[in-house]
């Protein structure tokens, strides 16, 4: 059995007709009524004859002096102004948690986003809505893909050759892994590039399994063997980083991570031939739905700024 409410009366005029009648009694002419809705007069007088024929009875007396409420038209319009009254409420209401809506932003992005472009694409979102509240959560692709699904985030930021399950999303940079070691490692001092098959034999420092680094470098070594055991399994880019420097082995890391140290020397690129490392970073949305409020704004932004390395120029319009 259907529990679901039934349908108003087709004897109950929509808000629009409420409205007119109700400046009508306010105002006592139903041409000036009309210029105050902005619809002619002709229109309202029509629009008066359409309600009274739905209702059933007569709700003005028209005059030369102008229109006066019948007394069921005046009982009509006491009901009225309660309900149009509610519907400002209404309307009211959705507006404030339409604003408060616009107000916040939960992005989650993958370490390397997180770290590296976020901050930037913040601030510049920042300057253009001043008052909108961000958070920022950090987590590898796979993490980050489940809190966007979960409705944990309003946009996500991934890296990784594929786009996850369940889930919409852009091309925004890509981005290029490097194969790194500390001055000091046998390695820094090689003149020919290492062959795949070498690094898929050695054991490397690497981020856990989940992270896109660690997804695409598992793709681009799987016609070699697959990764071998790792030396270290490390669940952050500057614990990759620090332990590379320090001399305990090579790592896989995104050239954005590590500009600085390959810079200043502290750390060396060691060349592979014919190894794909390069990755794309993406947004990410639910399947189904388009990034709306802030989370747009911050795509736009975004497509806007100066490209990153090989900034992709096809967000959603």
């Amino acid at each position: 059995m259907s529990t679901s409410p039934a349908p108003l009366s087709p004897r109950v005029p929509d808000l629009g007709a409420l409205e007119l009648l109700l400046e009508v009694v306010r105002l006592g002419s139903l041409g000036r009524a009309a210029a105050v809705l902005g619809i002619t007069q002709p229109a309202a007088s029509a629009r008066i004859a359409s309600m009274e024929r739905q209702i059933g009875v007569t709700l003005l007396d028209r005059s030369p002096r102008g229109s006066r409420p019948t007394e069921a038209g005046a009982l009509v319009a006491e009901w009225a102004a309660q309900v149009v009254g509610a519907a400002h409420a209404l309307d009211a209401g959705i507006a404030a948690l339409r604003e408060r809506r616009d107000a916040r932003l939960r992005v989650s992005a993958s370490m390397t986003v997180a770290e590296y472009l976020m901050p930037g694409w913040l601030l510049t979102l920042h300057a253009a809505l001043p008052g909108t509240a961000v958070t920022l959560r950090a987590a590898n692709s796979a993490e980050v893909a489940a809190q966007v699904l979960a409705d944990e985030a309003d946009l996500g930021f991934v890296e990784g050759v594929r786009l996850p399950t369940g889930l919409d999303g852009v091309v925004i940079a890509h981005d290029r892994l490097v194969l790194v070691v500390s001055p000091t490692h046998r390695w820094a001092r090689r003149r020919a590039p290492l062959t795949p098959a070498e690094v898929a034999a050695t054991p490397l420092i690497l981020r856990e399994q989940g992270s896109g680094t660690r997804e695409v470098l598992d793709a681009a070594l799987a016609p070699y063997g697959g990764v071998a055991t790792p030396l270290l399994t490390l669940a952050s880019t500057t614990a990759l980083k620090s332990a590379a420097t320090s001399g305990a082995g090579p790592a896989v890391l995104s050239e954005l991570a590590v500009a600085d140290e390959l810079a200043s020397g502290r750390l060396v690129a060691v060349p592979v031939e014919e190894l794909a490392l390069q990755r794309p970073l993406r947004a990410i949305w639910p399947k189904g739905s388009k990034p709306k409020g802030p989370a747009r704004e911050l795509l736009s932004l975004i497509r806007n700024l100066r490209p990153t390395r090989e900034m992709n120029r096809s967000l959603p319009q």
